[in-house]
């Protein structure tokens, strides 16, 4: 079985990326969010601050990006027999999400200590399609299985971070900040995590 490259496997150039960003089929499930101007913060910062607002996206969540357009490049072969992953949250929402979509069958390994919530998310995204194995202490254990899972059932694995597909789709992010906002900006800050919730 041939084995998935990751992005630490291949040898890509920033010209490699450019073209897998503008190959990405993103807006398939993904929206173009907001850059929305941080007055106070500004303010405070003696800086124009924006913020991009990836708590738009229908799973509240930028890793839907990098998970449907990973999946979204896949063979029908490969689709057919399914895609393995491991995540304890946003990155396993983005690939129930791809395989409700792409009607693909999804295996997602997740820790035991996954809040309740996060696991209803995924099969509310998922439905039929996905299939959840609780494993393990922590994420490496999950991980460890879900490329075990990978190897037994000849599936492919969706890699939350290391893969070019997933790196492309993610990159669409950059690409609408550079398009919403064509003025110099002097940096960019990113995380992973969900903003809290008002209310």
């Amino acid at each position: 079985m041939p084995q998935a490259l990751t992005a630490r496997d291949a040898v890509i150039s920033p010209r490699d990326i450019e073209a897998l960003i503008r190959s990405s089929r993103v807006y398939d499930v993904a929206r173009k969010t907001a850059l929305d101007a941080m007055g106070e913060l500004s303010h405070r910062t003696g800086n124009h601050v924006l913020l991009k607002r990836e708590d738009e996206q229908v799973s509240f969540s930028f890793k839907v990006r990098g998970a449907y357009n990973k999946m979204a490049h896949l063979s029908k072969e490969q689709l057919s027999r399914g895609v393995v992953t491991s995540s304890a949250g946003n990155h396993a929402q983005g690939v129930a999400r791809a395989a409700s979509v792409l009607a693909c069958d999804a295996t997602i390994v997740m820790p035991v200590s996954t809040p309740e919530v996060k696991v209803d998310a995924v099969r509310r995204f998922g439905g039929k399609r996905v299939t959840i194995v609780l494993h393990g202490e922590s994420y490496s254990d999950a991980h460890a299985h879900a490329t075990t899972l990978v190897r037994e059932e000849s599936k492919t694995f969706v890699h939350p971070f290391d893969d070019p597909h997933v790196i492309a789709g993610q990159g669409t992010i950059a690409k609408e900040i550079f398009e919403q906002h064509p003025a110099e900006i002097d940096a960019i800050f990113g995380s992973g995590q969900r903003a809290p919730q008002r209310g």
